[in-house]
């Protein structure tokens, strides 16, 4: 059997004659020297930040040369990892420990998307660009640019990283919920902009000489301009005559990232939470990367309620509570023993671990192919290394 398929696995339908996916092994993942990339996907509030920074570091310590990208707005990364604050340069995390090295990074959306128009464009042409208030407005706040700066920042990090050699590890966080994935979408989203009508004749005066410019191109132009403003209908042609020119390698770039996505050394990770919601999420997660052929490696449930201890059913605990307050002639309004207080604590316990334990056997179920590791739930929160560590652990002890 070939490393790629032991290691990821291209998610299809579920069969009758399926067989189950056992656990996920996280540390033949990153110890595999042919992984890349991994990419953290999920909806918000499953831990998926932490479990990026958890596996970042702990391959780092088992001697990877690794960079960790956050595309979450969350400041929680930089805290867990002693950094004061993250932008768009790789900071080194210092403390790790082995031979491995480890930078932190969070995508700054504008930069990045000025850095794209300084290196594609002469100074003045750039200058120009930067100064657009269209353009302000794009890498600013519009809507999938973000999307699009993450897949030109992957891209950037795996050209840089091959050329000179700074990591050989990968690890992208993604944004939380079903935007997650949008970044797979950004090379056709901006070639369907780039090539849309509205942008094409926009781009008309720019691209043919006058003489062939319609009567009906004029009535429209004149429309706008009245509606508009000269000022603003120029400033959107020189905006969108830019992207055009200027972009036009982003796009090829950003196909080629995409590329890069599908290709072996590339595995995806999805984090969700032992709930219905988050698991329902998960669903639709290894569904659209089978749809898009893309690697998985498995699926990551973090927060499990920890199994209680003893072999007390929750049933026998309710009963042994309830014998405990007739013995002691209490009723409900006086209070009752700390002995039957915990019994039913107990009780809470044992039916909290049973319907997340129903829930993982049905999406295993629907999903046998997807190997699966349980990570039960910290006392505290992360913020610190050591607390990384832990995670770390505990995300490879379901091996």
């Amino acid at each position: 059997m070939s490393r790629s398929s032991q290691r990821t696995t291209r998610v299809g339908p579920a069969s009758p004659t399926s067989r189950r996916a056992g656990a996920l092994d996280v540390d033949a993942l990153i110890d595999d020297p042919a992984t890349g990339i991994i990419v953290c996907c999920g909806s918000g509030g499953v831990g998926k930040t932490t479990t990026s920074a958890a596996l970042a570091l702990r391959a780092a310590e088992r001697g990877r040369k690794v960079v960790v990208l956050t595309i979450d707005p969350a400041r929680r990364l930089a805290q867990s990892m002693g950094i004061e604050a993250l932008d768009n340069t790789p900071r080194p995390v210092t403390g790790v420990r082995g031979e491995g090295h480890l930078d932190a990074m969070m995508l700054d959306m504008k930069r990045t998307f000025d850095e794209v128009v300084l290196s594609q464009a002469s100074p003045e042409k750039a200058r120009q660009i930067l100064a657009n208030p269209f353009y302000i407005a794009l890498s600013s706040s519009f809507a999938g640019t973000q999307e699009y700066m993450a897949m030109e920042k992957l891209g950037q990090i795996h050209r840089d990283a091959r050329e000179a050699g700074t990591y050989d590890l990968i690890v992208v966080d993604t944004p939380p919920s079903r935007s997650a994935l949008d970044f797979l979408d950004a090379p056709e989203r901006l070639s369907s902009f780039l090539d849309g009508r509205f942008v094409r004749l926009l781009m008309a005066p720019a691209k043919g000489p006058a003489k062939l410019m319609s009567a009906g191109f004029n009535l429209i132009t004149n429309a706008l301009t009245r509606i508009l403003g000269a000022q603003f209908l120029k400033d959107l042609q020189t905006f969108v005559t830019a992207l055009d020119t200027v972009f036009g390698g982003f796009r090829q770039r950003a196909q080629q990232t995409y590329s890069l996505l599908k290709a072996d050394g590339t595995a995806f990770l999805v984090v969700a939470a032992p709930e219905p919601d988050a698991l329902r999420e998960a669903e639709y997660f290894v569904e659209r990367l089978s749809e898009d052929d893309m690697p998985l490696a498995g699926l990551v449930i973090n927060r499990a309620s920890p199994e209680p201890a003893g072999t007390l059913s929750a049933d026998e605990a309710m009963a042994a509570a309830e014998r405990l307050r007739r013995a002691e002639g209490l009723d409900g309004s006086v209070g009752t023993p700390v002995a039957a207080g915990l019994l039913r604590l107990h009780a809470d316990r044992v039916r909290m671990v049973l319907r997340e334990r129903a829930l993982r056997d049905r999406f295993a179920t629907a999903h046998p192919q997807v190997e699966t590791v349980v990570v039960p739930a910290l006392a505290g929160d992360v913020h610190d290394l050591d607390g990384l560590r832990r995670v770390g652990d505990l995300l490879a002890a379901g091996a």
